[in-house]
Formats: C-alpha cells, sequence, structure tokens
C-alpha cells in the first residue's frame, strides 16, 4: 500500500515513516521544508526510497499530486508556536484539513484512512480535584490579573483551595490558544466529514512529544530542544512561573507506534485518542535530569515570567488508547539520552532561544509578573 505522511520530513513524520518502510509500506511525504525547522533544506535522515514532494498542504494542485494512489494518510502537518500568528493557524490547519478531505471527495481517491496530528492542546487546563470538597471540574484560563500577581496555582471554585491535578481522559475540551483552537476545529473537520463520507478517521491528542530529530533551530517551543541548545552554549535553561508546572512527555517512538496501530485497527475509526506517558514531569525536574545528564553545573533560571495561554498542569490519561493494545515504552531518562545522542551528531549548534525569546517578549507571548 501506499502512505502518504503530510508533514513527513519533520520530527514526528520521520518516525512514522521509518516505521512503515520496515513495515513494508511504499512511503509518499509532502513538506515544505518551513524555516526555520529546516534551516538545511530536506533532512539527511529521510531514507532514499521515501518518494518526496516539495509542497504545501494548503496548496490544492500539490495536494491532488500528493493523494494519487494513496491509500492512508497520516495528517502531520502543522503551524505552531506562540507567536501571535492567528489566521496562519487556522489556514494552514483548519483549512489544510478541510481541503485535504474535499479533493479526496471531489476527485474520488479511494483512501481508506485519514489519520490526523491533533494536541493536548485542546483541553487548556486539565481536570483537577478538590479534596475538600471531593469534587472533579475542569476550570477555566487563569486570568491574566491573577498571573501578574505570581499566583500561579487552580483553585476549587467552591472552597477556593488549592486544588490537584488528575489525568485528563477524552471527554472534555476547552481550547484556549489560536493553535489549540486551530487543532480542535482541524479534528472536527477531520472526524465529522470523514463520518459523513464514509472515510475512517482517526484524531492522536499528542501529549508534549519529544526526541531525536526535533529541530533544534525552531527555538519557539519544544523544552527539550530549547534547554539542550541553552545548556551546550553554557547558557541557563528559563523557567516559566515556578517552574513547578506539571506536563507530560512522551517519547517519539512511542508516539509513531499509536499510529501504526490506529491505522491498523477498525475499531479506532472515527475515535478521539490521548496519545501520552500519563506520568506528571514539572520543568524544574525535567531541567535538573537533563542538566545531570550533560553534565554541566549550571542552575536554571527563574526570572518570574509566563507565557500568554500557557496552562499550569496537563497530564493525559492515556487509558483509551492502553485498551486498544498501546502502552509507552519509554521514560523521560529515554528521551534525554536518545535527543542529545542524536544533536551531538548534528555538528555545531547555537543558541536560537535568545532571539526568540526577545520576539516574543516584544510581541506580548512572554510576559512578566509582579515580584511578591
Amino acid at each position: 500500500m501506499k502512505v502518504l505522511i503530510t508533514g513527513g520530513a519533520g520530527f514526528i513524520g520521520s518516525h512514522i515513516a521509518d516505521l512503515l518502510l520496515a513495515s513494508g509500506y511504499h512511503v509518499r511525504i509532502l513538506d515544505n521544508l518551513q524555516q526555520p525547522t529546516h534551516l538545511m533544506g530536506k533532512p539527511n535522515y529521510l531514507p532514499e526510497d521515501v518518494e518526496f514532494i516539495e509542497g504545501d498542504v494548503t496548496d490544492e494542485s500539490v495536494i491532488k499530486q500528493a493523494l494519487k494512489g494513496v491509500g492512508v494518510v497520516f495528517h502531520q502537518a502543522a503551524h505552531q508556536g506562540l507567536l501571535p500568528d492567528f489566521g496562519t493557524f487556522f489556514h494552514v490547519n483548519s483549512v489544510g484539513t478541510a481541503r485535504l478531505f474535499e479533493l479526496i471527495v471531489k476527485q474520488g481517491y479511494r483512501v481508506q484512512k485519514v489519520i490526523v496530528a491533533s494536541s493536548q492542546a485542546v483541553y487548556g487546563e486539565g481536570k483537577y480535584c478538590c479534596q475538600s470538597c471531593m469534587d472533579s471540574f475542569y476550570p477555566s484560563s487563569r486570568a491574566l490579573n491573577q498571573l501578574k500577581c505570581q499566583d500561579w496555582e487552580i483553585r476549587c471554585p467552591i472552597c477556593q483551595g488549592e486544588a490537584q491535578p488528575v489525568a485528563t481522559d477524552e471527554s472534555h475540551v476547552n481550547p484556549s490558544t489560536p493553535y489549540a483552537m486551530s487543532k480542535y476545529t482541524q479534528e472536527m473537520i477531520a472526524l465529522r466529514l470523514g463520518r459523513q463520507y464514509s472515510i475512517p478517521t482517526v484524531a492522536l491528542r499528542y501529549s508534549i512529544t519529544q526526541g531525536p530529530r526535533q529541530s533544534f533551530s525552531n527555538a519557539y517551543s519544544g523544552i527539550l530542544r530549547i534547554f539542550c541548545t541553552r545548556l551546550i552554549t553554557s547558557r541557563s535553561p528559563v523557567l516559566y512561573e515556578d517552574g513547578r508546572m506539571k506536563r507530560d512527555y512522551v517519547h517519539v517512538d512511542d508516539v509513531a507506534r499509536a499510529n501504526l496501530l490506529v491505522m491498523e485497527r477498525e475499531e479506532a475509526n472515527y475515535q478521539v485518542y490521548n496519545v501520552g506517558s500519563g506520568v506528571p514531569t514539572t520543568q524544574r525536574q525535567f531541567a535538573s535530569a537533563l542538566v545531570r545528564k550533560v553534565g554541566v553545573e549550571i542552575e536554571p533560571v527563574i526570572p518570574g515570567e509566563f507565557r500568554l495561554g500557557d496552562v499550569r498542569h496537563i497530564v493525559s490519561d492515556v487509558g483509551r488508547l492502553v485498551a486498544l493494545g498501546w502502552r509507552p515504552t519509554k521514560t523521560v531518562d529515554h528521551i534525554l539520552t536518545d535527543y542529545l545522542s542524536w544533536i551531538q551528531t548534528q555538528g555545531s549548534v547555537e543558541d536560537y532561544f535568545a532571539e526568540a525569546e526577545q520576539i516574543m517578549k516584544a510581541t506580548g507571548a512572554v510576559k512578566s509578573a509582579r515580584r511578591r
């Protein structure tokens, strides 16, 4: 079978390509090699037997070419980041997905399944529980005034006590950033058009995916690449808020396996699945583990800044995907080891974060809180 991976030259897409090739599939990749992610153009980790098309998922003529003879589409292409690129988020992520389904239907392509890469970001804040009130709830985004006062935690709406985060399942969404909104609309477009036109479709909500091939030249998102380049260039990692926000980090190999599993399983059709480790890790814990791995004596800095739209805590409940036959096999330690091994083969490394940080501050994506 011929398989198309949009965004297949990228971090996650290329790992999906490796698994498909090993399983005997013919792999076609569509990628626009966007800067700054692909500073050197087409990456050398793409195997020679991959069919490569350079182009954009919003270009109708390119998508027509890419879809010819394809049985399965892994739709990984996306615009992401922290800058206020509101129109671009929706144009690439939402309209690009709609165009993909439009052409499958109009041109009569015999696509047997579409797997869409969504994001944990669609939840906004995760699920919380108040131990005093014995109640669970999904909070709204924290108010700007609260963050400016360095009041970071989520509070129970009944007793105003500090609430505890719990694993978030697929049942409730509340996207709070333009990127998150575009990913949720992408999900709705894919799943509803897929069902309406009998095109089996699956949406996978990735937690923070990390590992080899994550471009270190894109400094607007990705804690691993940012912290690594800072430490390698003898600079301190910058932690936002108080560095105690909890996240769910999942290895790219586990994410790639999840994609192939839902491709093969009919019961996954028209469903949404979390793909994560299910293990909470704070920024401080992540940074400390990486400092030890790199072998330097550099302490992270906590300047009392925060990113607009950031959630306090979010960890995925992966029970639905585990019930389908998948489970995470790699830990944060594997993530750090594998990424450091890869980045050391990439030649000279620069601190791309410093310039990106100034741009984020200038555009209001990063703000300073008042000292208590």
